[in-house]
């Protein structure tokens, strides 16, 4: 059994040995894409362009990975901004494998927060707004009167509305604490559940082959785990915007598919799973997630633009700022 084993393993390093150039197979209409229920991801152009460049390079990141694991196996995160293209992207690079003869199953990270969305958004919310207050409280900027004020801006979704600092110049107090409270929150611990995605990695890396993983829908009643065989496949293909996150362990190869805030805010209106993508509110959770995908992008292996290139690190830290300095120059 022993030497079986062995055969397959060294057959999976010879399949990307033996790879000279590589041509994309032709994309089925019912390709599979990742674990998270209700999730429908179409396959467009701009997938297949990402996914194209990225291939190559993958294959070769993915061949001292596999060296270096017993079981030949490796963990891939493909990580960016909401609506980025994570999933559709993330189920092309697993097509491609799967068609080499190399097994991959696509993993969506978004099982894995401590609650369903609609719970999600509303505890976001609540920690802006009591952050917020606190705030006020703390600098000494509370008052009754402001207190009515800010209760019909929150009616309104317009208390993270930085348009409304003009008309009531303390509500910069108020936003600017929300902010930061909702730093400790977004991608962190207290948000995702960071310890069983790392254990499930941990089991996959060990050769387990089979691996009980969890499916989370959008009400209470939809969460149920499936036991997923794992006996023939060598590589995890992870979408998750927090999959290069340092609270994350054991990613081999780590790709970061690059969007600046404003290019994540336009796939997300366009995608709008939940509602309410272009409030005030969300386009600040979109902004601290990307501080979050800024401060861990050193670490990926790959990064791709939104066009579809490959930039190095210096191209990347000179796109980023350019993108600060424009909308410094726009407020």
């Amino acid at each position: 059994m022993l030497d079986q084993t062995k055969s397959v393993e060294n057959d999976v390093c010879s399949l990307i040995s033996a790879q000279t150039a590589w041509s994309p197979p032709p994309i089925p209409a019912d390709i599979r894409h990742g674990d998270m229920p209700g999730d429908k991801v179409n396959i467009n152009e701009d997938h297949i362009v990402k996914a194209n460049t990225i291939f190559p390079k993958l294959l070769d990141l993915l061949l001292p990975a596999f060296e270096g694991n017993p079981y030949r196996r490796a963990v891939v995160a493909v990580c960016g901004g909401s609506g980025v293209g994570k999933s559709g992207t993330a189920s092309l690079l697993s097509f491609y494998l799967n068609s080499m003869g190399i097994g991959s199953y696509t993993f969506s990270g978004d099982n894995y927060p401590h609650r369903i969305p609609k719970y999600n958004d509303a505890e976001r919310l609540r920690i802006f707004r009591h952050s917020g207050i606190r705030g006020l409280l703390a600098s000494g900027e509370y008052t009754s009167e402001r207190h009515v004020i800010l209760k019909g801006l929150q009616l309104s979704g317009s208390d993270a509305d930085p348009a409304r600092v003009t008309e009531y110049p303390w509500l910069a107090v108020y936003q600017r604490q929300g902010r930061n409270g909702l730093r400790g929150y977004l991608g962190t611990e207290n948000e995702l559940d960071f310890k069983e995605l790392g254990d499930i990695v941990s089991q996959f890396k060990s050769g387990a082959d089979a691996i009980w993983l969890k499916r989370m829908g959008r009400e209470d009643t939809d969460l149920w785990y499936d036991c997923v065989d794992f006996h023939n496949t060598h590589v995890l293909m992870i979408e998750w915007t927090h999959g290069n996150s340092d609270r994350f362990q054991g990613v081999d190869i780590p790709i970061l598919l690059n969007s600046t805030p404003q290019e994540t805010l336009v796939y997300r209106k366009a995608r709008n799973r939940d509602g309410g993508a272009d409030s005030p509110f969300m386009t600040m959770v979109l902004e601290i997630e990307q501080e979050l995908l800024v401060s861990q992008a050193s670490k990926a292996k790959i990064i791709i633009s939104k066009s579809g290139e490959i930039l190095s690190w210096d191209e990347y830290r000179r796109l980023m700022a350019a993108c600060t300095s424009d909308d410094v120059e726009a407020e």
